[in-house]
């Protein structure tokens, strides 16, 4: 077959996208399928050598599950332990006791940011409703006062930092710094945190009604109801984890990697304390040292025996396989961007035009955000365009800082096409048109202020 040349692959990558969002908005194919089909497609269309098609999907396939396989079971399997413990539990009641009743929209924030470090923002977001249910109905305020913090915190921290997943990505695909992304990454973050999260929440619960009954609510109270009082469950009141066991065991991978990060600081780099440093602050190890402490801090001293911290394990990760193969074959659409030499079209053009290589970044995300709904997969699949345009530009831009840029564009304006979007339309019991008055416009003011504080920190740095 013919290969295709320069405008031409623009076109053609253009037209992908536009079926890309057709075939999963319209016709409601999965999006793991449509990503391959697509891919498939594109390879085709741009004159690739067939044999190489598929063998270009499967590397980039390969090479983002590689690492983001690893990172999302841990995460998950550390979720699931915290919330099990009732770890999650404590963090919320010991932040409500600190901050009191008027200032729990402050709370809810601060317990998401910390919640939301190790896993996907869906895992987090089913951690912590029950509490924010729960907190709604003790300090008897709106579910939006209380649950929109909870979302911008977790929204933030996928977004763009790491041990997140989708933010470790893009880490790797940049050659940024870990620690350094991390640090930058709560500079740009919890500013934008607070502004889409409580002054946003005190504006907009003012305006919007939300209907008395939540049937899902009642689920977590009910069950809640039955447990607190010991008496009718066979359960007794469970003791929950002390507040500082489950703080240093949420946030022991988040340190090792700090650490690992600034091993050369400490020690000369290639003895062994230095790769000793380094090997513990790998994320995959990171996690994993959690992961087992886990199991003594949140499964053996709680009481659990090693079936049941089996069983748990087991039965998180099938919820997570969906978004793993979809995230994976963004990997592979990227790929196949790159190996048909569309990513070397669009490098040029946004050359000629002049683009600064962080708008670039955050465009690229923004669009396929828009396109495919899933920040995720928006952030894998613009690392995968971006990055080989970012470093081979020679432009001076901090990789950390395209990170950031990155994570921002793939969070603006979440839609229809977002399971993120019906998870909190239908917990929250909102209309759609409500959704989009508060959680679409809540991600869309972290996108833009998150890319706004990016360009000021550039100017900085």
């Amino acid at each position: 077959m013919e290969s295709a040349h320069g405008s031409m692959l623009l076109v053609y990558a253009l037209i992908a996208i536009a079926l890309l969002i057709l075939m999963i908005t319209r016709f409601k194919i999965y999006p793991f399928l449509v990503l391959i089909i697509v891919s498939l497609l594109l390879g085709l269309v741009a004159g690739m050598p067939m044999q190489t098609i598929v063998k270009s999907f499967e590397t980039g396939n390969g090479n983002t599950l590689g690492h983001i396989a690893i990172v999302v079971g841990l995460g998950t399997m550390l979720g699931k332990m915290m919330a099990e413990s009732g770890g999650a539990e404590r963090v919320a009641t010991t932040l409500i006791n600190w901050f009191g009743e008027k200032h729990i929209h402050w709370a809810m924030m601060v317990v998401a940011i910390i919640v939301g470090l190790p896993v996907f923002f869906e895992v987090g977001f089913v951690l912590l409703i029950p509490i924010a249910f729960n907190v709604a109905k003790r300090t008897n305020k709106s579910l939006l006062l209380v649950g929109l913090p909870m979302v911008a915190g977790l929204s933030v921290v996928h977004g763009l930092i790491p041990p997140h997943p989708a933010a470790l990505l893009a880490v790797q695909a940049y050659h940024a710094d870990i620690g350094k992304t991390i640090a930058y990454g709560l500079i740009v973050g919890v500013p934008c945190a607070i502004v889409a999260g409580p002054l946003f929440a005190l504006l907009v619960s003012r305006h919007i009604q939300l209907p008395k009954e939540n049937a899902l609510a009642a689920q977590f109270l009910a069950h809640d109801a039955n447990n607190g009082n010991g008496a009718t469950a066979n359960t007794p009141k469970r003791e929950l984890p002390g507040f500082g066991i489950t703080l240093a065991t949420i946030l022991l991978p988040v340190v090792l990697m700090l650490v690992g990060s600034w091993a050369d600081l400490v020690f000369e780099p290639k003895t062994l304390p230095n790769d000793l440093l380094r090997f513990f602050g790998n994320t995959d190890v990171a996690l994993l040292t959690a992961v087992l402490v886990s199991f003594w801090t949140f499964g053996a001293s709680r009481g659990f025996n090693r079936e049941q911290i089996q069983k748990f394990c087991g039965e998180c990760l099938a919820p997570i396989a969906g978004i793993t193969l979809i995230v994976g074959a963004g990997g592979g659409f990227g790929r196949v961007l790159m190996d048909s030499g569309i990513s070397k079209e669009i490098t040029n053009v946004a050359t000629a035009i002049h683009l600064s290589p962080l708008m670039f970044g955050w465009l690229v995300a923004a669009m396929i955000r828009l396109a495919t709904g899933s920040a995720t997969v928006a952030m894998t699949t613009a690392c995968g365009i971006v990055a080989p345009i970012a470093l081979a530009g020679g432009v001076q831009v901090k990789p950390e800082l395209m990170v950031l840029a990155t994570g921002s564009g793939s969070l603006i304006f979440s839609h229809v096409n977002d399971g993120g979007f019906w998870l909190i339309k239908e917990y929250f019991g909102m209309t759609v048109g409500q959704t989009f008055k508060t959680w679409s416009l809540l991600e869309t003011i972290i996108s833009l202020m998150g890319l706004g504080l990016t360009f000021a920190l550039a100017a900085v740095l």
